[in-house]
């Protein structure tokens, strides 16, 4: 036997053992989580089949992806022009414009 082997053997047998230990808290817990997750809405409709279920959660994506662009702009534009406005007040301009 390797050393890998008997390293994965110690990690199952101390798994093992801890869920044996704590099993009524963990069963509990993931009890808990199943129910606070049937609470949740979910981003698609589960009447519809095809890409139509998923209309709201492309939707969703494509907002995100679009602001998340824009405000990369915004931050790299900003950036660059406080870069050069601070360098051309301290002398230290990053960019000499001829």
């Amino acid at each position: 036997m390797d050393f890998w082997t008997i390293l994965f053997a110690i990690v199952a047998v101390v798994s093992l053992g801890f869920f044996l230990r704590y099993r009524v808290g963990i069963l509990k817990f993931v009890g808990e989580v199943k129910v606070e997750l049937d609470k949740c809405s979910w981003p698609w409709d589960p009447n519809q089949a095809g890409f139509k279920k998923y209309k709201e959660l492309i939707e969703s994506t494509v907002v995100v992806v679009i602001s998340v662009i824009l405000l990369a702009g915004f931050v790299t534009s900003s950036d660059w022009i406080l870069a050069h406005v601070v360098g051309y007040l301290t002398g230290t301009e990053m960019l000499k414009l001829k």
